[in-house]
């Protein structure tokens, strides 16, 4: 048995970022990781997605720029420069940055056996850990061959198990993996998921989605923009403003995407080369591969948490310090507690549980990791959103909706229109949500997230100049329209 200050299971984002906060502090800490320090995010997400979505998203605003003429895409440099970007999945390039912290790197599957207390598993003869089904229906398994933590109820029988004992806290980071919905013969049919998705080493020729959420919507963009002919089944963008579906509804089909967006997959079978979809309407698509973009789980399953009394199913519930309920020495952090599934959350949240860990006063009062979390869909059009969505708000509120593109700014970015819609809290006012559609607005996004996580008052907005001419003079056309409502509503 190795003792440590603190004992991090889980690499990813999250994990890297408390490991490294701690270590700076001067504690002695280890990482345990099963897969590939750098997580999902770096190999299998965020990374490789926005690798295969900005080339054709330059090409596209490039090509709506007078006097710009036949931008297109060399595919085989895209993917190429995919596998750069993620290390042709081996993750020696990341490893250094915990070497140069300090930061003892275990390899195996690390799980909870008693009071800061964790076993070690070595990695080999690990298997692929299910796809877990959103229903109790029987676990389906996906394609993917990358060990990851074993299956829930995989037995342990100790032989080679190293156990490591954390003297202050044992922090768990270990993310989520891709769920799959009962779907009659969905599991037979080897579907893709988002691993397959962002790394597969050719184009299918077609490729039907089920589910329309973020993975869905970028991975249909992406895969349209590079050449396959892709049907995406579901509503789009449930959980965003209405108007942000529609847009982005409507720019996939006018790239030449099919979106099914009244229905649902039923069924599934593959024949040969082909998969067959049998949507609720009665309906069926065929094409080369099916993608399952249908949620995410949370990897609590086989982490030990029964040894504590605690659920080992579904997300990990937290406090305001990221600290399990019971157990004042364990922390959860990132996708693994639920509270918000983005990378930069899960670094936001791992800060907070670290600064616990060290006993700094970090303030808490105005958590920022919940439904109001910022968020960037990378379509065509962009999403950008901070806040709640004005269906979602229980305050009374106010909506103003002014054009991304109406302003002098918009001439020169290519743009494709849009919306900027912000939604106040009359009683208090401020902003409580903000959402903006459009070509690259990515960036646009800090601005609204300063506003309403600093909860400052409209009236002081206005006094935020920007810049001409940019397009964040969206910020002047909403105070306009405001001034416009406030008028009339004196008259």
């Amino acid at each position: 048995m190795r003792t440590f200050d603190v004992v991090v299971i889980g690499a990813g984002p999250g994990g890297e970022v408390a490991a490294g906060y701690l270590a700076q502090a001067g504690l002695n800490v280890a990482i345990v990781e099963a897969d590939k320090v750098g997580g999902e995010c770096s190999f299998y997400a965020c990374i490789p997605s926005k690798a295969l979505l900005r080339p054709g998203e330059l090409a596209a605003q490039a090509n709506r720029t007078p006097g710009v003429v036949g931008a297109r895409l060399d595919v085989p440099a895209v993917l190429a420069y995919r596998d750069e970007l993620i290390g042709h999945l081996d993750d020696a390039g990341q490893v250094p940055w915990l070497e140069e912290r300090g930061i003892e790197l275990v390899r195996g599957h690390g799980r909870l056996i008693g009071e800061r207390r964790v076993a070690v598993t070595p990695p080999a003869g690990a298997v692929t850990p299910p796809a877990v089904a959103v229903t109790q229906s029987a676990v389906a398994v996906t394609q993917s061959a990358v060990a990851v933590t074993p299956p829930a109820g995989a037995s342990h029988d100790g032989a080679g198990e190293e156990v490591l004992e954390a003297r202050r806290a044992v922090i768990l980071a270990g993310g989520t993996r891709a769920a799959l919905p009962a779907i009659d013969g969905l599991a037979e049919a080897k579907p893709w998921t988002n691993r397959e998705a962002v790394t597969a080493q050719e184009i299918p020729e077609s490729l039907v989605i089920i589910g329309a959420g973020v993975v869905g919507v970028e991975m249909a963009q992406a895969y349209t923009s590079l050449g396959s002919r892709v049907t995406l089944i579901g509503r789009v963008l449930p959980r965003e403003e209405v108007f942000a579906g529609e847009q982005v509804s409507a720019s996939l089909r006018d790239q030449g995407a099919d979106v099914r967006a009244g229905v649902r997959a039923v069924a599934v079978s593959r024949t040969g080369k082909e998969v067959i979809v049998t949507l609720s309407d009665g309906a069926t698509v065929s094409a080369s591969e099916v993608l399952v973009a249908a949620g995410r789980t949370p990897q609590s399953a086989g982490l030990g948490l029964e040894e504590l009394g605690i659920a080992a199913r579904g997300a990990i519930g937290v406090d305001e310090r990221m600290r399990v309920p019971g157990a004042d020495w364990l922390y959860a952090i990132g996708d693994l507690n639920g509270r918000a599934l983005f990378t930069h959350m899960a670094k936001y949240q791992a800060r907070i549980a670290a600064s616990d860990v060290l006993g700094d006063d970090l303030a808490v009062d105005h958590l920022a990791d919940g439904p109001g979390a910022p968020r960037v869909i990378f379509t065509e059009p962009q999403v950008a959103a901070v806040g709640v969505p004005s269906t979602a708000t229980s305050h009374r509120t106010r909506v103003i909706d002014v054009p991304t593109d109406g302003n002098a700014g918009g001439a020169f970015a290519g743009g494709i229109g849009g919306t900027a819609r912000f939604v106040i809290d009359v009683d208090r006012d401020v902003l409580a949500g903000v959402t903006i559609t459009g070509a690259d607005v990515a960036d646009f996004l800090q601005a609204a997230t300063i506003a309403i996580v600093g909860e400052v008052p409209i009236r002081r907005l206005r006094h935020a100049v920007p810049a001409f001419p940019t397009r964040s003079e969206i910020w002047l056309k909403f105070f306009d329209a405001l001034a416009a409502e406030e008028t009339s509503g004196r008259r």
